[in-house]
C-alpha cells in the first residue's frame, strides 16, 4: 500500500525556515517524481515544487523559487522541502504528492 507521511509544519515566527518532510512508503521511490503542493482556503491544490527521481532536476513555480528548497534522500525515502525566511503569505496546508497518491497535508502558519 502506497504512503505518503508528512511531518513538519505548524506555526512558525516570520523569518523562520521549518524543513516539512514526506516519508514514502510502499512503491518505488526512486522511480517517481515527488512534488509538493499547497492549499489555502478557498483555492485549489497549486503545484509549486517537484523533483526528479533521482534528484538532479528540482524545478519550481516562479512565485515560489527562492523562497523554498527541495530535495530528496534516495536511501531514506523522503522528500524534503526546506522553507527559508517566510512571511504571512506562505500560510498554507502543505501536500507531497506522486502519481494518484496524496500525503495528509501539514498547516503552516506564518505568524508573530
Amino acid at each position: 500500500q502506497m504512503q505518503l507521511v508528512v511531518a513538519g509544519g505548524g506555526l512558525v515566527q516570520p523569518g523562520g525556515s521549518p524543513r516539512l518532510s514526506c516519508a514514502a512508503a510502499g512503491f518505488m521511490f526512486i522511480a517517481e517524481r515527488m512534488t509538493w503542493y499547497r492549499q489555502t482556503p478557498g483555492k485549489e491544490r497549486e503545484l509549486f515544487a517537484s523533483i526528479s527521481p533521482n534528484g538532479d532536476m528540482p524545478d519550481y513555480a516562479v512565485f515560489m523559487r527562492a523562497r523554498f528548497t527541495i530535495c530528496r534522500d534516495n536511501v531514506k525515502n523522503i522528500v524534503y522541502l526546506q522553507m527559508n525566511n517566510l512571511s504571512a503569505e506562505v500560510t498554507a496546508v502543505y501536500f507531497c504528492h506522486t502519481g494518484a497518491n496524496w500525503g495528509q497535508g501539514t498547516q503552516v502558519t506564518v505568524s508573530s
